[in-house]
């Protein structure tokens, strides 16, 4: 009887609530990883984390070769920003873009991550090289969208 008493406890103890899903499955509820986490989703959460990794990648870039570098290739190996994130723009459910500025005269770069369906838990992002983040949940992220805070 002990023994069938603590295997029904230990039971009840591991079995997640009824009707409620996991963090990060469709339809759960997205648990902040830091205290003003601004990412609505674990998507959004890896899409902003890979930008902050190569933001701080540029800035370190730039105080070291006293330019931006031009392509991720160049950047890989800096910071935290790694051969296999420079590899591919394929990041889950986000494509990167990244860029030189088009003006030949300025130093500087932008990025962007574009879900692979927009909506309110997967929104657009953009940043240059002054390391705001914007994002938007209606079109492609700009200069002009709101700052993600």
């Amino acid at each position: 009887m002990w023994f069938l008493a603590v295997g029904i406890l230990v039971t009840g103890a591991s079995s997640p609530v009824v009707g409620q899903a996991p963090a990060g499955a469709p339809g759960g509820t997205y648990q902040p990883k830091f205290a003003g986490d601004p990412a609505r989703s674990e998507s959004e959460a890896l899409a902003l984390a890979y930008m902050r990794t190569m933001l701080r990648a540029q800035r370190e870039y730039k105080k070291r070769h006293d330019k931006y570098a031009d392509s991720l290739a160049a950047l890989a190996g800096t910071g935290t920003f790694t051969k296999r994130m420079a590899s591919t723009t394929d990041r889950g459910d986000y494509s990167a873009s990244f860029r030189p500025h088009k003006e030949k005269d300025k130093d500087g770069f932008v990025l962007t991550m574009t879900p692979k369906q927009m909506d309110s838990e997967h929104r657009s992002f953009y940043a240059e090289e002054d390391g705001v983040i914007h994002g938007d949940d209606q079109k492609p992220a700009d200069p002009d969208s709101p700052k993600v805070k």
